[in-house]
């Protein structure tokens, strides 16, 4: 039996020319059809996105965040709340530019212990004895655990 290179050449070209036509119509291949798969869906349950870190803050950022804490807590005015908003500013870049420097504890720690007696001795100056006394406590507790008291009303009887 004689077969002629001819046709075997033309059967061979057509199956060459007819395997993508296939993969595209039956969504085998995703690099000729991505949209079956996203219209199907998949079989495996959605996971939300893990949370990402939050970018690094500015001091700024870090004293304006933390600042109506602050504020409501202690009853500053608007005075006193900017010379809390600019001290804490001041000392809370020098902590990250401390941070920044990667130095060995020890040396570190001395510098973060320098930075809060400083920022202490501004504080002190710049509010009055029985706020600077609540912002300490505030500071010693965490801005977060301590809330404003609030004062109880008392009924009149009429």
């Amino acid at each position: 039996m004689k077969f002629n290179i001819k046709y075997i050449g033309l059967v061979f070209l057509f199956l060459l020319l007819g395997i993508p036509a296939v993969n595209a119509q039956y969504g085998y291949n995703n690099r000729y059809n991505n949209s079956y798969n996203r219209n199907r869906g998949s079989g495996l349950p959605r996971i939300p996105d893990p949370e990402r870190k939050p970018e690094n803050l500015t001091a700024e950022e870090i004293v304006a965040k933390e600042m109506p804490k602050i504020t409501e807590v202690i009853e500053l005015n608007t005075f006193e709340e900017a010379v809390v908003s600019s001290i804490l500013t001041k000392y809370v870049q020098q902590t990250i530019e401390l941070q920044l420097l990667k130095l060995p504890a020890d040396k570190s720690r001395e510098a973060a212990d320098k930075i809060r007696e400083n920022q202490k001795e501004e504080l002190q100056a710049g509010l009055p004895e029985d706020k600077f006394n609540q912002l300490v406590e505030l500071q010693r507790q965490g801005y977060t655990k301590m809330k404003k008291k609030k004062k109880k009303k008392k009924k009149s009887k009429d």
